[in-house]
């Protein structure tokens, strides 16, 4: 199957023409003191705030000549179709989410989507159905619904839904649908991969990967050149969801190197793109509490099956694969202290526009300040409502186009 003709990237850094965002939703709303570690949240954001900072990032991206496109306004558009409602009712109700429900619930569920409007069902699928929600029309004869609690979800919110890095990655012209680790984060996946099967704008479009898969997220997902991807291994990414990636793009012809990286198992560290992102064709920001000691294993192609190298320092691993004398570090230059706090506050989470232009939240001041002494110009966004589930501009973007990176760019790798 050809790939899609007006999609694809192959850099982190060619212009960004359109990107994939959720503007947050009643989902976050659904937050409480009860569930919000369990889904994935630090905190209870104040959601008005959050849509208003999601909505100035938006317009900070399309003053830049971005196109917006919004992942609830694709899922309505492609729920009027009564093969993708009767596909995503099936992953959803039937599958491993649907196993709390019971027969009688899930019966009615059915019904329910079934009969909702395709706007009512994006809103189901997203924020979720609570108990106290469906008690009535499902009647007293289960247990189900009688023994829990009014405010308990028979199908969980989305929250992490503003993170749409995660859930889907293009490479070149196909795309990688992934496979959450966290069980709370699983079902976007499902919808990720019902939007590229069955919307008319991504007809033709070619997979990877796949929800079923070996645990792989999209912000451990780095493009680091053509044809040379590197993929962080740790909380989120298993080795083998790595290593089932690298098959999948050798396979393709769509990379010669796959650089597998290490990770701590921690929050702090939980994707590669937390501690590591790209602002020019060969400069990269880094955590620097972790710059010294990230390591990598540069993963090949050898007739059907694949070589393993042995570890190298990530920078120079890195420069190898992408055939250049060296992949310059920023030095932020800021202490321990400071950079944690900044590094959690994803200082280096940037989302690159163009070579050399960056979008970071505002108050990672420091970090900021010497990526503008590096020549980097940083394109400032508000966060505070919209980082407390721990992502930055990068988390909360999916490029579904980029340009690919100019003669001038191009021609710097090659030097």
């Amino acid at each position: 199957m050809a790939g899609h003709p007006s999609a694809g990237a192959d850099s982190e850094v060619g212009r960004l023409r359109t990107v994939l965002l959720h503007r947050p939703g009643p989902e976050l709303a659904r937050l409480t003191p009860h569930n919000h570690d369990r889904l994935l949240f630090d905190g209870i954001p104040w959601v008005a705030q959050a849509q208003d900072e999601h909505d100035a990032f938006a317009a900070t991206l399309g003053s830049r000549g971005v196109e917006i496109v919004y992942l609830t306004d694709l899922l309505t558009e492609t729920l009027a179709d009564d093969e993708a409602r009767a596909a995503i009712a099936h992953t959803t109700l039937d599958g491993y989410a649907g196993r709390r429900l019971g027969d009688a619930v899930r019966a009615h569920l059915h019904r329910l989507f079934a009969d909702a409007a395709p706007e009512e069902l994006t809103r189901l699928l997203t924020a979720g159905v609570r108990n106290d929600e469906v008690r009535a029309g499902v009647g007293p004869s289960t247990l189900v619904t009688s023994l829990l609690a009014d405010d308990e979800f028979l199908l969980d919110p989305l929250p992490n839904l503003i993170f749409t890095r995660d859930s889907s990655v293009w490479l070149s012209d196909r795309v990688a649908i992934t496979s959450p680790a966290m069980r709370a984060r699983h079902r976007e996946s499902h919808l990720t991969d019902l939007i590229y099967r069955h919307h008319p704008r991504f007809a033709g479009a070619a997979l990877l990967h796949g929800h079923e898969s070996e645990p792989l997220e999209g912000g451990d997902v780095l493009l680091l050149s053509p044809g040379v991807v590197a993929v962080g291994v740790g909380e989120r990414t298993t080795p083998a969801g790595a290593e089932r990636l690298a098959r999948e793009l050798f396979a393709a012809g769509l990379a010669s190197t796959l650089l597998a990286v290490p990770l701590a198992m921690e929050r702090a560290t939980m994707h590669l793109d937390t501690v590591c992102t790209m602002v020019d064709v060969d400069q990269v920001v880094m955590y620097p509490n972790v710059a010294d000691t990230l390591t990598a294993y540069a993963i090949t192609a050898h007739g059907d099956e694949v070589r393993v190298a042995r570890p190298e320092p990530f920078l120079v691993a890195a420069a190898k694969a992408m055939q250049i004398d060296t992949l310059h570090r920023i030095d932020t230059g800021l202490d321990r202290v400071t950079a944690e706090r900044e590094q959690w506050d994803d200082g280096n989470n940037t989302l690159a526009l163009a070579p050399r232009v960056a979008v970071a939240y505002e108050r990672n001041d420091r970090t900021n300040a010497r990526l503008e002494e590096a020549g980097i110009e940083v394109v400032r966004i508000a966060g505070s409502e919209l980082g407390s589930g721990r992502g930055g501009p990068r988390c909360l973007s999916c490029p579904v186009a980029r340009e690919p990176l100019a003669v001038r760019d191009a021609a710097m790798l090659d030097a």
